[in-house]
């Protein structure tokens, strides 16, 4: 995509948790009738949605106030499954800045967007990491991943590109809401890479052998 065919207004999809990084693609399962329209419209145009964060996932409010960045998306997949789900893959683009949410009728929310701060995101060229510099933070992440109890195919992602490789980590990672936000905003592959160290190291994984399930 080009700079002069981002848009400026976007509809926003708010998942506590969920983060989706430029040139990752992720599925996703729509069921609640609000996002169903928010497709549903978004087929018939662009087929862009903007996934961004709430601030705070345990907040009660119906209307949480939004993090300031999140990633426009493209539909890339679409499929209606019997009992009137979507299943979509959606392919990140590039992130956008959230300058204001603009009052609309329709029941899902819709913000006014600007990129001019993201449009590296655009490059195709890949970021140059060194193996060596991830082997410590794959181990580390890797103890992490299991000691909470995900499972993570870790033959396929090592054929992977090193930066799908770091961005797929971040996006499954069981980090916080804000962790997880700080990894969004991060200039480059290399800060993110940096960041994810400066998180794990925030992790005592002694703690989790002592804890047990109820």
């Amino acid at each position: 995509m080009k700079k002069e065919d981002l848009p400026k207004i976007i509809p926003a999809f708010p998942l506590s948790n969920f983060i989706i990084f430029p040139k990752t693609t992720v599925p996703l399962n729509i069921f609640e009738p609000r996002y169903i329209d928010m497709i549903n419209d978004s087929m018939k145009s662009n087929k862009l949605i903007g996934m961004i964060q709430p601030k705070n996932s345990n907040n009660t409010n119906p209307v949480p106030e939004l993090h300031e960045v999140g990633c426009l998306g493209k539909i890339t997949s679409f499929r209606e499954t019997d009992d009137g789900r979507y299943l979509i893959e959606l392919k990140g683009l590039i992130r956008f800045q959230n300058t204001k949410e603009i009052n609309t009728e329709n029941k899902y929310r819709t913000l006014e967007v600007k990129f001019n701060k993201f449009y590296q995101d655009l490059d195709n060229k890949k970021e140059e990491l060194k193996f060596s510099d991830l082997e410590l933070i794959f181990k580390d992440l890797k103890l992490l991943f299991e000691k909470k109890g995900f499972i993570i195919n870790w033959k396929a992602l090592e054929k992977q590109s090193l930066d799908d490789t770091i961005n797929a980590l971040a996006m499954a990672s069981p980090f916080s809401l804000e962790e997880k936000q700080i990894l969004l905003e991060a200039e480059n592959l290399d800060v993110r890479k940096n960041k994810i160290s400066q998180i794990l190291k925030t992790y005592s994984f002694d703690n989790f052998d002592n804890t047990t399930i109820q």
